[in-house]
């Protein structure tokens, strides 16, 4: 995957996404996600929300919203919930192909596709292989960025270890397992930890 070329990449998980997203029961759309205070909708809906936003627009719906990100959020999903899940999802997949975003770096991108798409998978039983070179990437990105999800800090002081990949990061207590496990508990997912072994899972639960 070439360093601007996430593109390919993003389109295809969110194709996929959506195919999944085509077999749910509308009470499954009501399901709690790993983002606690979103469903599946929501999620959804911000998904679709980030993918409309140019960076010409950012800074005025970020102004409208008192320079608050989490209203700006919440007034996104609220449009972009629909009127039910069948135009929920019909709005995500209008954007599917969008090259749109906000402000910020390219990766940031490819990790929300991915990490967005396994907060709606995992509460909902659904596996899926993600393309290991992304998530391999995007594990190289947050282990060194703090913007908004803080998962520089939240690893600090501790080794993570991948063992289906050859990746690594830190010193300190060892976080062992699988890349995908270490990039959700990474970016803040507690659920994720019960995959992982090592002295420092338990250093890592305790941190915000």
């Amino acid at each position: 995957m070439a360093k601007g070329d996430i593109w390919p990449t993003v389109h295809a998980e969110r194709r996929a996404l959506a195919a999944d997203l085509g077999t749910l029961s509308d009470d499954q759309w009501g399901t709690t996600t790993l983002c606690p205070d979103w469903t599946v909708r929501d999620v959804v809906a911000h998904m679709t929300a980030t993918a409309k936003i140019s960076g010409a627009r950012f800074f005025p719906k970020l102004l409208a919203s008192g320079f608050s990100l989490t209203k700006m959020q919440a007034k996104d999903i609220a449009v972009e919930r629909g009127a039910d899940p069948a135009d929920a999802l019909a709005r995500f997949e209008a954007q599917v192909t969008s090259t749109l975003h906000p402000p910020g770096p390219l990766d940031t991108w490819l990790g929300e596709v991915v990490i967005h798409a396994e907060d709606i998978r995992r509460p909902l039983g659904i596996a899926h292989a993600y393309p290991t070179e992304a998530v391999v990437r995007v594990l190289d990105f947050y282990k060194g960025s703090n913007l908004v999800i803080g998962a520089k800090r939240r690893v600090g002081g501790l080794t993570l270890l991948a063992t289906d990949v050859d990746w690594s990061h830190g010193e300190g207590p060892e976080v062992v397992g699988p890349a995908l496990s270490l990039l959700m508990a990474m970016t803040g997912r507690r659920q994720a930890l019960a995959e992982l072994t090592g002295d420092g899972v338990s250093v890592l639960g305790e941190r915000p």
